[in-house]
């Protein structure tokens, strides 16, 4: 593996890092915490295309498929999962401060095969439904906080993108099992079973982040701010495969250390309050602050998951006809997303860099979705009409766009999210980008039924929107993001330009001075533990 990294990941780090730092279970840790993503990946892949089942309609009683009414409920079907997730990604940020990485990742798993239980049970009335999709969505946005900053903090700077961004992949792989799954009770199953497997088995993520988890180790980081700098120790060197006197391992844990000492010395006891201070009072974190949430809401404004959620529909209004071929059409788009997300992961990531991949994509998601907008607003497709060429091409660009946004706005904004602040700020700052995530994906799933609905004929103005917004995230990438590529965690405060005299000025402002931590003391300790 080391030996092909090379090959793949180009950057500074990768050139003078040890390779025995990339052993298997920094991807077997990455993999395990990332079964959190496939939940909502499934999910989000399963209800788009249950929604639209005969046997669900009915069951349910949405009405006609094309009303107002309908679409509607079928917003409000989809988008409770998002207000759950909103709410549990709020309320993972002290969770998982105060319990750990590790033990909040397997609580989520528990509330996700909660809300699932309900939902497969729901038999038709929409109470369970809702509720259970609620509390599905606690544990979904709650292991969206934890989940990258797990991650990032076990993983080796040079692979750092390559580990946080399987997040995205987990989630669209999650989409695409669900997709297939949707195309093949379609087919093979008919009544209440075929709509109560899907909805039943989109808990098996869950169930293997809770397994895989209690399998592996708390983060380092975690432990060192919680002062177990026995364990601490202990743990970095299981997972970077080295021995406890390497110079990597010493130059690494002296960085936490330094890193931890001065955010100490910055705030002392951190209490909420105080972290809300240093969070917008300090210029840079400010900056980091407001760049997590705008990029987060760039990610929703491009439109993706409104096609994620609604492709089948989406393909209908495109001239594909009958729910199988829609829904078959459907599962090509998942694996297109599975593909792209892959390439951008080996090729680009570490190697391209956030920055040009977030340029690279909104330049082609825009392209893509004025052209669909443009089309069905002047050459709409005919019923009983074959598909034009045009026609074609629009459908077409419905997977170029699927491919161009795990190019760039897909992982790289969890990247950046959960890499750009300060360790001490990290667990807010994620919870911050995520739990805005979580609001404009549920204001995107809410609207978009009503969109395609209203918004001009097919609702052509909802792809021109979209294309819109993607043109702005260009002009926004350009001049205020900068790239973060093979540069360690502990020195993002120098590239964001952290000023000595802007550290003083909040230094003499907090009301506790933290000692240093004596380091050398702690790493005699651990040099002869076993691990």
């Amino acid at each position: 593996m080391p030996s092909l990294l090379k090959y793949i990941v180009k950057n500074d780090a990768m050139k003078s890092d040890p390779k025995e730092i990339y052993g298997w279970r920094v991807y077997l840790l990455a993999c395990s915490a990332c079964f959190g993503a496939m939940s909502f990946g499934w999910d989000s892949g399963v209800i788009g295309g249950v929604i639209n089942l005969d046997s669900f309609i009915a069951a349910y009683g949405l009405g006609s498929k094309d009303d107002v009414a309908t679409a509607n409920l079928q917003g409000n079907i989809v988008s409770v999962l998002q207000a759950g997730c909103f709410v549990g990604s709020l309320a993972a940020y002290p969770l998982t401060d105060a319990f750990g990485r590790k033990p909040c990742l397997m609580a989520a798993a528990l509330f996700t095969l909660a809300g699932v239980a309900m939902q497969a049970a729901a038999s038709g009335h929409l109470e369970p439904m809702y509720i259970g999709r609620f509390i599905s969505g606690l544990g979904v946005g709650g292991s969206s906080v934890i989940n990258p900053i797990y991650v990032t903090e076990n993983a080796p700077r040079a692979i750092r993108g390559l580990l946080t961004g399987l997040y995205q992949m987990f989630i669209v792989t999650g989409g695409m099992i669900a997709f297939w799954g949707n195309y093949a009770v379609s087919i093979h199953l008919s009544g209440p079973r075929q709509y109560i497997v899907p909805l039943a088995i989109q808990g098996l993520p869950a169930l293997l982040l809770f397994s895989l988890m209690a399998l592996c180790n708390e983060s380092p980081r975690y432990l060192a701010r919680k002062d177990r700098w026995e364990d601490a120790k202990a743990v970095l060197t299981r997972i970077r495969n080295l021995s406890p006197d390497h110079p990597y391992l010493q130059d690494e844990f002296q960085e936490i250390a330094d890193q931890l000492d001065y955010e100490r010395r910055l705030i002392g006891d951190a209490t909420f309050w105080s972290l809300q201070k240093e969070m917008w009072t300090v210029p840079t974190n400010r900056k980091r602050a407001l760049l997590s949430i705008i990029l987060m809401i760039c990610q929703q404004m491009t439109g993706t998951n409104a096609i994620n959620v609604y492709a089948p529909q989406i393909f209908k209004n495109l001239g594909i006809t009958g729910t199988s071929n829609s829904l078959l059409s459907t599962g090509v788009y998942g694996i297109v997303k599975v593909m792209s997300c892959a390439i951008f992961l080996l090729f680009m990531a570490d190697s391209l860099g956030r920055r040009r991949s977030l340029l690279f994509s909104s330049v082609g998601q825009a392209f893509c979705m004025f052209y669909i907008g443009l089309y069905v607003r002047i050459s709409p497709p005919v019923d009983g009409q074959p598909v034009p060429g045009a026609g074609y091409f629009a459908l077409v660009c419905i997977f170029i766009f699927a491919a161009f946004f795990q190019f760039g706005w897909g992982p790289a904004c969890w990247i950046l999210v959960s890499e750009i602040p300060a360790a001490r700020l990290r667990p807010m700052n994620v919870a911050l980008g995520a739990a805005t995530q979580w609001l404009f994906n549920f204001v995107v799933a809410r609207a978009v039924p009503n969109m395609l609905a209203t918004v001009g004929e097919h609702g052509y103005g909802t792809y021109l929107i979209f294309g819109s917004f993607c043109v702005c995230m260009f002009f926004f990438v350009w001049f205020f993001i900068p790239e973060t590529k093979g540069i360690s965690l502990e020195h993002m405060d120098e590239l964001f330009g952290a000023r000595e005299e802007e550290k003083l000025e909040v230094t003499e402002s907090g009301k506790h001075d933290m000692s240093k931590v004596e380091i050398e003391e702690h790493s005699h300790r651990t040099d002869n533990k076993s691990v």
